[in-house]
């Protein structure tokens, strides 16, 4: 083994990149014992201590070694904007000119964080905001798990974060060892502590990640469905030519045999005149009878030079009804932070884009306008 004093590589290491796992095979290169990781993840997470020098559990030599090789950093609030019904909103700096956004959401009892996987997001989902940014690159696990660790230092101890939903830009699933990393130091007894009921990871329907995911993390799983036709999905979902609804089904099946009583939520973000009828709430009922369900309803939120409108309440309510009465746990999503672009799809975020889609999308819906 390497002596504490070798480096393992020319190059500063980023600590927060690691999970518990990943930090304690790290050490053990070191020549340290694992625990090591153990006493590290303590002293930044839950004593907020970055100063290598005042971990006084570590030997001088095993200090010296990480000063000198690593460092803790985060990405940094360049801005902050907070809606009239109390939803924040950073723009975080992440480098390379890019930047990301990350909405808090407080309510009673609970408050939950949406973090970022990606810089902008490589799906074009027609009705996304994100998606007309192009996309520039993934986000590492330490700009990930940074997100969280900034915004509880930035709300202080009495705005707790008891929830994380990855559901800000970017899809997670594109983004798989960082995203399963970060959310494994989510729910760290060591870190912060979340519950695995408490942490959920959205995806537009990457079905080998899926399968994959059910391998090696247990958390919460949404999927953006948002129609019942492949015809349809495919024009709103456009991975869904790659994976169509019945791989996606299968995938989902198979993540709820996880656990007892496991169900996975679907997220249907209702569009006027496109996927609002009641044939499409009676074809969401078919599509999902075999698989343990809850609908998440999202009206849908506008941005510029989309041609999508919102559901009417009465079409909404409608929908919703049809669900519930056919026994599948429906609800609406309470759209927060929508003045100041924080609502559900809004998030843009700052991208340089190498995907160069920015120049390739055409305006949502102009296809169907046509």
């Amino acid at each position: 083994m390497k002596s504490v004093l070798e480096p393992v590589n020319t190059k500063t290491i980023n600590l927060l990149d690691f999970d518990r796992k990943g930090l304690a095979a790290f050490f053990v290169e070191l020549g340290e014992k694992p625990f090591r990781a153990t006493q590290l993840l303590k002293w930044i997470y839950q004593e907020g201590v970055e100063d290598f020098d005042l971990m006084t559990n570590l030997s001088k030599s095993l200090r010296a070694y990480l000063t000198e090789n690593c460092y803790i950093a985060t990405p940094e609030i360049v801005l902050e904007k907070v809606a009239t019904d109390g939803t924040c909103k950073w723009v975080m700096q992440t480098g390379c000119g890019n930047r990301i956004e990350t909405v808090f959401i407080p309510e009673e009892g609970r408050g939950t964080l949406c973090v970022s996987s990606q810089i902008g997001c490589a799906l074009a989902c027609t009705f996304c905001s994100t998606a007309q940014q192009g996309f520039n690159r993934n986000l590492t696990t330490a700009e990930i798990i940074g997100q969280l660790f900034v915004a509880q230092k930035r709300l202080g101890p009495g705005n707790r974060i008891t929830n994380v939903v990855m559901m800000g830009m970017g899809e997670p699933l594109l983004n798989f060892d960082n995203v399963v990393a970060a959310m494994n130091l989510m729910m760290d007894d060591f870190t912060f502590g979340l519950s695995k009921r408490r942490v959920t990871i959205s995806t537009s329907g990457v079905v080998p990640a899926m399968y994959r995911l059910t391998q090696v993390c247990d958390v919460s799983l949404a999927v953006s469905l948002h129609a019942v036709t492949d015809e349809l999905r495919d024009e709103l979902v456009p991975i869904n030519k790659k994976y169509p609804l019945k791989e996606l089904m299968e995938a989902c099946r198979d993540n709820a045999k996880i656990a007892p009583r496991r169900t996975v939520t679907f997220e249907y973000v209702m569009l006027d005149g496109i996927n609002d009828s009641l044939q499409d709430a009676r074809g969401l009922v078919k599509l999902l009878k075999t698989v343990p369900s809850k609908i998440n309803l999202i009206p849908f939120n506008p941005f510029p030079n989309s041609a999508y409108r919102c559901s009417s309440k009465e079409a909404i309510n409608c929908f919703k009804t049809l669900l519930n009465d056919a026994g599948i746990v429906t609800t609406v999503r309470k759209t927060r932070g929508e003045d100041i672009d924080a609502a559900c799809g809004q998030l843009v975020g700052q991208v340089k884009d190498k995907s160069r889609r920015h120049l390739k999308i055409q305006p949502a819906g102009s296809e169907r306008a046509a």
